[in-house]
């Protein structure tokens, strides 16, 4: 594995989450393994989850769904609406975990081209209050990007 990590930025009072990581990838590889349905079930969550992806209309207007299913049998769906496809530069859809349902935050994921190969991807995550944010924050979801992302960079590797 590389040296880059995923760094993870919540300001105390902010609605906001940012995630940044590296990739020693160039940004149409990492934009295009990023937004592949079949990629995406092998790199999305953590390692101990199965992911489902059932849907994955990447569009504006396109829905998406996610389930992860953990050794128990227990279920976890997530859902959302693409705002803007900008290939392979950008995209920004809502996220929702149906568990929470009604706490809806808005995802923009750039990819930024780092002209030597590599690809710096920032997600920023604007929830709908501070609450919302720190509970989020509060459930593990810095281990479960940054598993995300190393397993993303694994398939990168690969490809």
């Amino acid at each position: 594995m590389s040296a880059n990590k995923l760094v993870v930025t919540a300001e105390e009072g902010k609605q906001e989450v940012v995630c940044t990581r590296i990739f020693d990838a160039p940004r149409d590889l990492v934009f295009k393994v990023y937004t592949d349905p079949e990629q995406m079930q092998n790199w999305w969550g953590p390692r101990d989850l199965k992911t489902i992806v059932e849907r994955m209309e990447i569009k504006p207007g396109g829905v998406w769904r996610v389930r992860h299913i953990d050794a128990d049998g227990n279920e976890f769906a997530f859902k959302g609406v693409y705002h803007d496809v900008k290939s392979p530069e950008r995209l920004v859809y809502t996220f929702e975990f149906e568990g929470m349902a009604g706490h809806v935050l808005l995802e923009t994921v750039t990819f930024e081209d780092l002209g030597d190969g590599r690809t710096k991807l920032i997600d920023s995550a604007v929830f709908q209050s501070v609450e919302d944010r720190d509970g989020m924050v509060q459930s593990g979801m810095e281990r479960g990007a940054a598993e995300s992302m190393d397993r993303l960079e694994e398939l990168l590797a690969k490809s």
